[in-house]
């Protein structure tokens, strides 16, 4: 049986887009392969006639169900899968797939998640801030010159998703944990960590990343995620009663 990725289960999501234009080119590209919600985190310079000059009267209703929102945070918040594109490599930037080995892996997951493609601004591309909330990146392979237009970038993606088949028995791919909790476990687990001296206050980052890729491989759900929130509460917890026992002089310094 061939299997087809759930495209009512992708959104595109666009990070500080700088032209109109390339909004409505993204939104135009979207809807010839079938993709029909648009996300825009802090758009420069928003024009909502240019946008629809460039998506045309087809890609209209893309343009007018678009969601508009403060930060790249609360954009991908409800999301279960993201998928971040990048045009630079190395340093953070390890775990990188191509358009097609990414589009055959989310044949399986966007059966029961959401999913969203996360494109950068287009001067710059994503930052290292805006990588540590994607599960996995993607990079576009080109000849001598890397940089894409967004628009480009954007239905080289989607044609991806739109084609993705595949004849091989795919695995069961469970409801995974949102944004919002993975954020929410990464944040309290960094407290737990420098508080337990486990990681360097001066620079907490650089070994969270290592935790995020970790578990980034493992899928989570959410029930895991409480499960490993629960231990840092308890931790913590703990961490308390010795220094009250301490205090009080039932323990030894």
């Amino acid at each position: 049986m061939v299997n087809h990725i759930k495209l009512e289960n992708i959104s595109i999501v666009l990070q500080r887009p700088r032209f109109p234009e390339n909004i409505g080119a993204a939104a135009r590209a979207m809807r010839n392969m079938g993709i029909r919600h648009l996300k825009v985190a802090n758009p420069e310079n928003y024009d909502k006639a240019r946008v629809l000059k460039m998506a045309t009267h087809a890609a209209s209703d893309v343009v007018e169900q678009i969601k508009f929102y403060d930060t790249l945070k609360s954009a991908l918040a409800g999301f279960n899968y993201i998928i971040g594109t990048t045009a630079r490599l190395g340093g953070q930037r390890q775990a990188v797939r191509s358009p097609l080995t990414t589009a055959e892996k989310l044949i399986s997951i966007s059966q029961e998640n959401s999913v969203a493609i996360l494109f950068g601004p287009e001067d710059r591309g994503l930052s290292n801030e805006d990588i540590r909330l994607c599960h996995t990146l993607v990079n576009i392979p080109t000849a001598d010159f890397s940089s894409l237009n967004l628009a480009q970038a954007v239905m080289v993606m989607c044609y991806s998703l739109y084609t993705a088949t595949t004849d091989a028995k795919q695995e069961f791919a469970p409801r995974l944990a949102n944004r919002h909790e993975l954020d929410g476990m990464y944040e309290q687990l960094k407290d737990i960590l420098v508080r337990i001296s486990y990681i360097n206050p001066e620079n907490p980052d650089y070994w969270m990343n290592k935790l995020r890729l970790f578990f980034n491989r493992l899928h989570l759900r959410a029930r895991e995620v409480s499960i490993i929130r629960g231990i840092c509460r308890q931790i913590d917890w703990y961490g308390k009663k010795c220094r009250q026992d301490v205090a009080k002089g039932r323990i030894d310094k």
